[in-house]
């Protein structure tokens, strides 16, 4: 009888023994398998827009909020130009932008793509990798589009044009666009001031814009229309959609969503439904609805048991164009263009979208350059945790690259570091230096507690400034410390000639 008892409880013991390894086996190969990827990517969202970045904010952003709280923060994240397509470019390539043809400011209307063929791209990457590749929003980095008489788009290598894609042929495939370029599924436009709509490779509908028009353009009576209130949650419905498809699919293949809505960048296309809900005037409404799209995107996460094994990465292309912005200001107006920052004239309380740094959206001051940037993949990198260590949105190639396993070839990523281990909270930083420019190509330097300008005409020593101890850039010291100052620019052309930054291991 003994006999027999002993039988069964070394039975029992290696059922719990097996049941036990193959928990441990399952939960290795959960932990190990490539994370689905989220990149949310804000349009002129400034620094000091979100509570987790400044405790002043007047922004309500409860799902932003949510998100930093699981995440880990970071302070010191660079765009690193003061503009939307060239920050593209670098999210995209791992390298500057003034290595690109463009070399600095936004695309215009039509122009050819910003990225050479033969240059690996973040979604390419990805799709060597093993994963599908999808994009919602905002590319900005350069289209071909066919005409009817073989000639430029009219309108190319503008901004506006009254007779806007007149020549046109809507019929026909685009070209070297984001299908062109790592996307398996493409949805939203090349470049807002063009007006049109692409899924894939073809012109499926336009955006009704407020300053830009297709009256000229031939053809478009079958195209859907979208005002622009209707842009975001068309989007966003439709990358819903996306993630839908993906859960509902049986297998083993990760994907990565680009969610990069064209918001809050002007005109403040505030559906009426979110106007007047935050103390920041329009602009704070369009980041509180903004808010609220995201929101719907990590919720559906949740709700499709993506969360944990999803790694999600939130920044913005650059700062905001506001100084401040207050509830009773009137922005309905309000210009793309430096000429036009709005003065404070509220005689309330006011906002400061770029918190306490100086300068906005187009300049190399912090205002224009700083992003927030918070990532969360649970179980892998720390939540409610904040770093000052610095990251570049170059280096999210290298660092997805680490997370997925993929060796970049050397031709790839010249300036994109990996910083996995800062992601995870861990240190020392590779990254010593960031190269950061304006959107009229004026050059500067983070190198530790300094920051350094290029000399212009109003400093013809250069701007040094230590953000140790001044983060707004009030006290100029180039002539205090001129030393400093020329070691700055000689590392700030050291880069600018070489023929890389990084090295990957």
């Amino acid at each position: 009888m003994i006999y027999y008892r002993e039988i069964r409880a070394t039975k029992l013991l290696y059922l719990i023994t097996f049941f036990l390894i193959g928990i441990s086996i399952q939960g290795w190969s959960q932990s190990s398998a490539q994370p689905n990827i989220l990149i949310i990517l804000a349009d002129d969202l400034g620094y000091g827009d979100l509570k987790p970045y400044n405790r002043n904010s007047l922004i309500p952003t409860p799902n932003l909020n949510r998100l930093a709280d699981e995440s880990i923060r970071l302070t010191n994240a660079y765009c690193p130009v003061a503009v939307c397509s060239p920050s593209r470019y670098s999210l995209m390539t791992g390298q500057y932008a003034f290595r690109s043809w463009k070399k600095s400011g936004v695309m215009r209307n039509y122009e050819r793509s910003m990225i050479d063929a033969n240059l690996l791209t973040l979604p390419e990457m990805l799709q060597k990798a093993g994963y599908t590749t999808a994009g919602f929003g905002k590319w900005h980095l350069g289209t071909t589009f066919p005409t009817l008489d073989g000639k430029n788009p009219v309108g190319y290598g503008q901004f506006r044009d009254d007779n806007n894609g007149a020549n046109l042929d809507l019929s026909r495939p685009v070209s070297d666009g984001p299908l062109d370029h790592g996307f398996d599924y493409w949805l939203g436009f090349s470049c807002a001031s063009e007006c049109w709509i692409l899924e894939n490779n073809q012109i499926m509908g336009a955006i009704q814009h407020d300053l830009y028009t297709i009256e000229a353009a031939q053809n478009t009576e079958t195209l859907e229309k979208y005002s622009l209130e209707e842009y975001l949650p068309y989007v966003t419905n439709n990358a819903l959609s996306y993630l839908e498809e993906q859960a509902s699919q049986d297998k083993e293949q990760p994907f990565f969503l680009y969610y990069a809505p064209y918001v809050p960048h002007i005109p403040l296309a505030v559906n009426e439904s979110f106007q007047g809900k935050t103390d920041a005037g329009l602009y704070g409404d369009y980041v509180y609805e903004l808010d609220h799209y995201i929101g719907q995107i990590l919720d559906a996460l949740d709700r499709l048991a993506l969360t944990d094994n999803t790694l999600v990465l939130f920044a913005s292309d650059n700062g905001s164009q506001f100084v401040v912005t207050a509830r009773d200001m009137d922005l309905e107006n309000a210009s793309n263009s430096p000429e036009n920052v709005q003065d404070d004239n509220s005689s309330g309380e006011v906002h400061h979208p770029n918190g306490p740094l100086r300068g906005t959206k187009w300049t190399a001051w912090e205002g224009g350059v700083r992003t927030p940037l918070i990532a969360r993949w649970p179980g892998h990198f720390p939540a409610t945790q904040s770093s000052d260590q610095f990251f570049a949105l170059n280096d999210v190639l290298a660092t997805l690259a680490s997370v997925v396993d993929y060796e970049l070839p050397d031709d790839s990523g010249r300036d994109s570091y990996n910083l996995l281990p800062v992601l995870m909270g861990k240190e020392p930083n590779t990254r010593e230096t960031v190269v950061v420019e304006s959107s009229g190509g004026r050059m500067g330097l983070r190198w530790g507690k300094w920051k350094f300008l290029a000399p212009d005409k109003k400093n013809p020593d250069g701007e040094l400034y230590d953000l140790s101890t001044d983060l707004s850039e009030s006290i100029n010291l180039a002539k205090n410390y001129p030393e400093e100052g020329k070691k700055m620019q000689q590392k700030l052309n050291d880069i600018l000639k070489s023929e890389r930054s990084a090295t990957h291991p």
